[in-house]
C-alpha cells in the first residue's frame, strides 16, 4: 500500500492577484492530491495537500514555482494531522 501524507504548506511572495490559488488547483488535481487552498490577508497563500506521499513531494516543489506571473519568495511545509476531505478546491480567504 502507497504511503500517503498530509502537509500544510504556506507560500510566500507576489502569489496574491497572479492565478496562484486557480493554478494551484488545477495542478493538484492533476496530481491526484486531496485538499483546499486559500488566500491568506497578510498577502500569503495557503494549502492543505493529501496524497501519496511522492505526489505531495512533488506539488511541494512545484508550489516553489507557482504559475508564470508569481514570484514565490519562500514555501514552508508542515505536517498536518487533519484530512481535509475529498477532492481539492478553492477556499474563501481568510
Amino acid at each position: 500500500m502507497e504511503e500517503t501524507k498530509t502537509v500544510r504548506v504556506v507560500v510566500e511572495g507576489r502569489v496574491q492577484g497572479v492565478w496562484y490559488r486557480g493554478w494551484t488547483v488545477q495542478e493538484a488535481n492533476a496530481h491526484g492530491l486531496d485538499g483546499w487552498v486559500r488566500n491568506l490577508s497578510d498577502g500569503r497563500v495557503e494549502a492543505i495537500f493529501h496524497g501519496p506521499a511522492d505526489r505531495v513531494d512533488r506539488m511541494i516543489q512545484a508550489c516553489r514555482a507557482g504559475p508564470p506571473s508569481a514570484s514565490v519568495s519562500r514555501v514552508l511545509a508542515e505536517p498536518w494531522s487533519e484530512h481535509p476531505g475529498h477532492g481539492f478546491h478553492q477556499r474563501p480567504t481568510a
